[in-house]
């Protein structure tokens, strides 16, 4: 099972939603207030912002499970920052699920469309909030060397990339 759930593997349906959801929320709002779909429409992007928020929880979950194994190859202060970046990622999913869910029950409300829209301006902002914590994850591995925890015993170390001083 640990296999099953193994973190690099996990990261990327919520890394993908997180780009995906400002075009889907636009694009179904813009139907929406277009009356190009009805109402219901709106469930489309309540059941991607599901399948983001549900990924991302199990993300972190199983980022959890990995961190004392990582922890012995990257200094704590990096973790705790990726998982920070991760903790705020989830929490903001959430808040735009619940913006989408007061949306839909407002259904044909005038305030139904505003809700909407501020939900999809929300999902901007959990894509900037999925910018931050993948950017703090690939730095775990690429700059600090991570894989090194998931190298087979025996195996010559894994380097960490050179640090780029034009980057930061």
């Amino acid at each position: 099972m640990e296999s099953l759930l193994f973190h690099p593997k996990v990261v990327h349906v919520p890394m993908a939603l997180a780009v995906l959801m400002p075009l889907l929320a636009g694009g179904l709002w813009l139907a929406w207030w277009r009356q190009w779909l009805p109402a219901r429409g709106w469930a489309i992007a309540i059941s991607l912002q599901v399948v983001l928020l549900g990924s991302g929880a199990l993300a972190l979950r199983t980022g959890e499970a990995e961190e004392d194994r990582v922890e012995r190859v990257v200094a704590e202060r990096y973790l705790e920052a990726h998982e920070e970046a991760a903790e705020v990622f989830v929490a903001a999913s959430g808040v735009v699920l619940a913006l989408m869910l007061a949306a839909a029950a407002l259904g044909r409300r005038r305030a139904a469309l505003p809700t909407a829209a501020a939900a999809t301006l929300g999902t901007l902002v959990v894509l900037g909030l999925g910018y931050r914590t993948g950017r703090a994850g690939g730095s775990l591995v690429y700059e600090h060397g991570a894989a090194q925890a998931y190298a087979a015993p025996g195996a010559p170390p894994i380097a960490a990339a050179e640090p780029n001083p034009e980057r930061d």
